[in-house]
């Protein structure tokens, strides 16, 4: 179930001064929160009971795991203003103003389609595998929680790709502030385990 937050108002003098509507999945959320809590409760018992390298094994694997988690369940958002898409990805940030929109689907994933045809996926905006099957069998149209959302961004879409600040080819940035202690943590725990 993916649900619109309070909206925020942005600080930089480069973004639109109004407010942003944002979609994420709120179930992804509490998996993340549960993950973290379990896998921080084994690793840091595992670093303060453990003999040898278990201690800096477990670190390794916190160093991993953790911003994998993050990434993958916290990190996933769409944000929508009258001017531009930005949507959050576990691994990139893409940003894409409605100008380059072509369109926006749910199939076996909700994407965003641009003029150029380039595709990406929104991962804050799930699409339920039941809801496809029925609607696959029905012949209809699909996906009631996806689709409403889908709704909303396409109508946003519809009414400001004809503004001025609304025009641009979309903008990717990696993720490295996700990435980098992620690869630490791999390297680290690739030559604890080859040492050992």
């Amino acid at each position: 179930m993916t649900s619109p937050e309070q909206p925020g108002t942005s600080g930089t003098p480069s973004e639109p001064a109004y407010p942003d509507r944002v979609y994420r999945s709120v179930l992804a959320m509490l998996g993340g929160l549960l993950l973290l809590g379990v896998g921080l409760w084994m690793g840091v018992d595992a670093m303060i009971r453990g003999d040898g390298r278990t201690p800096w094994v477990a670190a390794a694997s916190l160093l991993l795991g953790v911003p994998l988690v993050v990434a993958f369940t916290f990190r996933p958002a769409v944000y929508a203003n009258d001017d531009r898409m930005r949507v959050r990805n576990p691994f990139r940030t893409v940003v894409v103003p409605w100008g380059a929109v072509d369109a926006l689907r749910a199939t076996y994933s909700t994407e965003v389609v641009t003029h150029d045809g380039a595709k990406y996926q929104l991962w804050a905006v799930p699409v339920s595998m039941r809801q496809r099957k029925l609607a696959v069998r029905s012949g209809g149209k699909v996906l009631v929680g996806a689709e409403s959302t889908l709704h909303e961004l396409r109508t946003l879409a519809e009414q400001n790709a004809v503004r001025p600040t609304a025009k641009g080819d979309p903008e990717c940035r990696w993720a490295y502030e996700v990435l980098a202690p992620a690869a630490a943590g791999l390297v680290a725990l690739v030559l604890l385990l080859a040492l050992a």
